[in-house]
């Protein structure tokens, strides 16, 4: 058995092995990472031989870092990487490369008909119905998305929203809201099969499927970093953040809002942030939270995300592709009958 995880803004593990009476049995590690000394490659085959193969990543990452001499360092991988390898292993979860991907970048639609979107074609995927997909989401009026437990009352100040133009929906993932003024942030949705993040936590999954678009902004010259659970960032500040929803029929939805050019002070008087959520980013100060692309790249929002797509296509052979008239369909009927709905908005009130 054979598995691979890249590890987001790291290196590549490898792991080979097979099962023997329901343990781990010829156990390698391998990757492009670095390890000192030399002798603690020897210690982590060892440590993972023989273990249970129902071994949970966090049971075979702590089998991996009681076996490290004292001193060992792990330069581009850690123990839990190996974990997250050996599970996708096990149940031979496949990589990026072995799906035929799609890039979908079309007309601006309403931000209820984006969300509506983000569910039917999570849907198809899941479905197998249509190809894994990228789409870049383009909308004809400012939003205020909110996550899908969020407190509608507690999020946005209904005033404010008014004041700027701003209409309120509510999406199908979790997490937290997503002030999209119009022309300012950049949004994008992955659909994917469950088989793609297998053997990964939830958390871990999350860092899998941004690596891509770390790569592109550091392309574009930022240090763009990963902050755990969901959070893309850089030296200068947030730049955005992420959200997931799996379906019954094994689609998942991975989408992420990233921040061109904000108005700091707009979005306090949108959304209701408290001081407590703030505190613990390390400010008092909602404005400084967000750090924009356009100024740390100087380059027009087209142009960034025409570096995302380039760089999505270099790592997954990606082909341009189209929502179908009948995924449109499907999209306008849910819009109706959910996502423009009283009942949807404020199901938590």
């Amino acid at each position: 058995m054979h598995g691979e995880y890249k590890v987001p803004g790291g290196k590549l593990v490898v792991v080979d092995l097979e099962v023997e009476d329901s343990r781990i049995a010829r156990f390698h590690l391998a990757g492009d990472f670095f390890l000192e000394p030399d002798t603690a490659l020897d210690d982590i085959d060892r440590a993972v031989t023989g273990l249970p193969v129902e071994s949970d990543a966090t049971a075979i990452a702590a089998a991996v870092r009681a076996a490290l001499p004292e001193g060992a360092q792990l330069l581009g991988f850690t123990p839990g990487a190996v974990g997250t390898a050996v599970r996708r292993a096990l149940v031979t979860a496949p990589g990026w490369n072995d799906f035929d991907w799609e890039i979908v970048h079309e007309k601006a639609v309403s931000p209820r008909m984006n969300l509506a979107l983000d569910e039917v074609l999570t849907s198809r995927v899941g479905e197998g119905r249509r190809r894994p997909t990228l789409r870049i989401w383009e909308w004809d009026q400012s939003a205020v998305v909110i996550g899908s437990f969020q407190s509608y009352r507690n999020e946005v100040d209904p005033a404010g929203a008014a004041r700027h133009g701003f209409d309120v929906v509510r999406r199908i993932s979790g997490g937290g809201a997503m002030l999209m003024a119009a022309g300012q942030i950049i949004t994008y949705s992955l659909y994917v099969p469950a088989s793609l993040v297998q053997g990964m936590t939830f958390a871990d999954s999350y860092a899998f499927l941004d690596d891509w678009v770390l790569q592109a902004l550091r392309s574009l010259g930022i240090d763009a970093i990963y902050q755990p659970l969901n959070d893309i960032a850089s030296s200068s500040g947030k730049i955005g953040g992420a959200a997931q929803k799996r379906l019954a029929n094994g689609g998942v939805l991975h989408h992420a809002t990233l921040s061109y050019d904000i108005d700091g002070q707009m979005m306090t008087e949108v959304l209701r942030i408290g001081r407590e959520k703030l505190s613990d980013k390390g400010t008092t100060s909602a404005a400084k939270r967000v750090d924009p692309l356009r100024s740390q790249t100087g380059l027009a929002r087209a142009e960034i995300i025409e570096r995302f797509k380039d760089t999505f296509r270099s790592l997954t052979s990606a082909e341009d592709g189209a929502i179908t008239a009948d995924e449109y369909a499907d999209a306008e009927a849910l819009v109706e009958s959910k996502f423009a709905t009283d009942a949807w908005l404020q199901r938590v009130p």
